[in-house]
């Protein structure tokens, strides 16, 4: 618990500090950034448009300063959405999003992905973009999924990275190689998969090949796994889970 401790306090005080993120901050170059990680966010909402909710109660997890709760809401104007993240220096910049996107969400704080403020049974779905790497905790994570989730509701976990479990000390290595600044993971869908199912919670996995905002190299590896599926769950790759309480 220490270790995740001090993780949580690094990933916390990153907002506060960061030249580009900070709350003090009007860098044009974190909303460029930001749009351009709402591309990718947008395809997935396309790609499961058929699952999400419209007019419900939704609850971002890990969203930074919660650009993806702002393009949810600005997509789904009649859903009731709250923003959150782990650090209260991150849901600060919320105002900036809002302005930058003309919405207004109906409920933000700091949280949290196994604390959560709601109710029992409350909430229609949870959404993460490119988060759930962060949580650590994952079983606790889960069981509170399915504390605060409406029988049939869903938890999408977007845009994560994955990898199998005999190439998870590279994966991880490189990913802390190329952002010291945060603690990052990568998934082991099967781990996940079998937390899942142990609660009692459907749990879907879509691998998710996307080569949008990447460079040259990461470009042509993602185009290959694109290109030959079964290597998908062979290599390091990003994908989308879905879990669903059961009614």
């Amino acid at each position: 618990m220490a270790n995740i401790d001090l993780k949580q306090r690094v990933e916390i005080d990153f907002w506060r500090d960061s030249e580009t993120e900070s709350p003090e901050s009007d860098s044009l170059q974190n909303i460029v950034n930001k749009m351009l990680d709402a591309n990718t966010f947008i395809d997935c909402l396309q790609k499961y448009r058929d699952q999400l909710s419209g007019n419900g109660r939704i609850l971002e997890l890990g969203g930074g300063q919660c650009w993806g709760s702002c393009v949810y809401k600005r997509l789904y104007p009649k859903a009731h959405v709250t923003g959150t993240d782990i650090s209260p220096f991150a849901v600060q910049s919320l105002p900036k999003w809002e302005k930058v996107l003309d919405v207004k969400l109906d409920n933000s704080y700091a949280c949290k992905s196994y604390e959560i403020p709601e109710s029992d049974a409350s909430l229609d779905q949870i959404f993460t973009f490119a988060a759930a790497h962060h949580f650590l905790a994952h079983k606790r994570t889960l069981t509170e999924f399915k504390r605060v989730l409406k029988p049939g509701g869903k938890a999408f976990y977007f845009y994560e990275p994955t990898t199998p479990k005999y190439l998870h000390s590279l994966a991880y290595k490189r990913v802390n190689l190329k952002r010291p600044e945060v603690p990052e993971d990568v998934l082991i869908p099967k781990k996940l998969r079998a937390i899942a199912e142990a609660l009692d919670l459907d749990c879907r996995i879509d691998f998710f090949p996307t080569y949008k905002g990447r460079g040259k190299t990461a470009t042509a590896y993602y185009l290959m796994l694109g290109r030959i599926p079964v290597l998908q769950s062979m290599l390091p790759c990003t994908a989308n889970f879905i879990f669903t309480k059961k009614s």
